[in-house]
């Protein structure tokens, strides 16, 4: 008896796959949006958003805040259970005690692994859901063991947030121009702020906290500048900072807008879209109904800081080089 054929959806989501098999898709490569999925397949827009909900329910792909939905590291095989020992085979191989490190406590508590473990829930699921309570959730203990390392939440967040910018690795041989130096800066945190996306909302640049590393990376981004007051130099390094951090900031509202929706960004803008056209199309609106032809995501956070960084250091050049010459020298 023929099998009926499989739904339109299925037909899709079977294709992607073999472009992930194949490798035509590889890990971190973006999948088709829903608004491409409607164009290539000629399907409705539920159809297409369904197709997103089904590979991330098969743990195809995975949602990155301000870049869209991307193929997914492939999970490490499991590993075999292992049968139960009995009594004499416990006894024939005892269990050697663990060396404990040093600082180390009872149920591996110390103050780099409370950090850590604070890291490990704020990159997941956000800043807000960090509790003392919750990072000892992590090691079975209560919350009073975490008191014996960070003093409170507060603490532990800036312990978390310098930990942070410590895993930046400064590239080797540095960019020797000031332009390239500034926007390897820059790259280099927007890096930091994608692998953890609190990081740019918990920054604040009218109360900063006082953070060693941060304040190193950002010496090492402003260094080649030259021909600038002290003023005018603070004055740059903060409005750049703030660029990266400011747009940055999307990473942690997609995160928790997605919790609690339950709808990634392009679900989200599938909803949305009916609305939106209603809008455009009353032709009141010819900016936006400039760009109701190109793709859903032709607007992102990652061109938004593309195109910001590139018109900061057009300016910023104007402003260095122009002193540069007014003095005879070569900024």
């Amino acid at each position: 008896m023929e099998q009926p054929a499989p739904p339109p959806y299925r037909r899709i989501v079977d294709e992607i796959r073999r472009r992930i098999d194949t490798g035509e898709l590889a890990p971190g490569d973006r999948v088709p949006s829903t608004r491409r999925i409607t164009q290539e397949w000629g399907v409705a827009m539920a159809t297409a958003t369904k197709v997103l909900t089904t590979l991330r329910q098969e743990g195809l792909v995975r949602a990155v805040p301000g870049v869209g939905t991307v193929v997914d590291e492939p999970k490490p095989e499991p590993e075999p259970e292992r049968r139960p020992q009995s009594p004499s085979q416990r006894a024939a191989r005892p269990e050697l005690p663990r060396t404990r490190r040093p600082g180390e406590t009872d149920r591996g508590l110390s103050r780099e692994s409370v950090v850590r473990a604070g890291l490990k829930i704020a990159d997941a699921e956000g800043l807000r859901a960090l509790s003392m309570r919750r990072v000892a959730a992590e090691f079975g203990v209560s919350s009073m063991a975490l008191y014996r390392h960070v003093a409170n939440k507060d603490e532990l967040v800036v312990l978390m947030a310098d930990a942070a910018f410590r895993d930046v690795v400064l590239p080797d041989p540095a960019p020797d121009g000031w332009r390239a130096r500034m926007e390897a800066g820059a790259r280099l945190q927007w890096e930091l702020y994608q692998r953890h996306p609190w990081l740019a909302h918990y920054l604040s640049i009218t109360r900063p906290q006082p953070m060693p590393r941060a304040m190193a990376l950002i010496e090492w981004t402003m260094a080649r500048v030259t021909g600038v007051d002290p003023v005018t130099l603070i004055h740059m390094a903060i409005t750049l900072l703030n660029h990266v951090r400011a747009t940055a900031a999307g990473f942690e509202d997609d995160l928790e807008a997605e919790q609690e929706s339950g709808m990634d960004q392009s679900q989200w803008m599938a909803s949305m879209e009916p609305v939106f056209e209603g809008i455009v199309s009353s032709g009141s609106y010819p900016m936006y109904g400039g760009v109701a032809g190109h793709d859903d995501d032709v607007v992102n956070l990652t061109s938004l800081f593309e195109f910001g960084l590139a018109r900061l250091l057009d300016g910023m050049a104007t402003l260095v080089e122009g002193r540069a010459a007014g003095s005879g020298g070569v900024g």
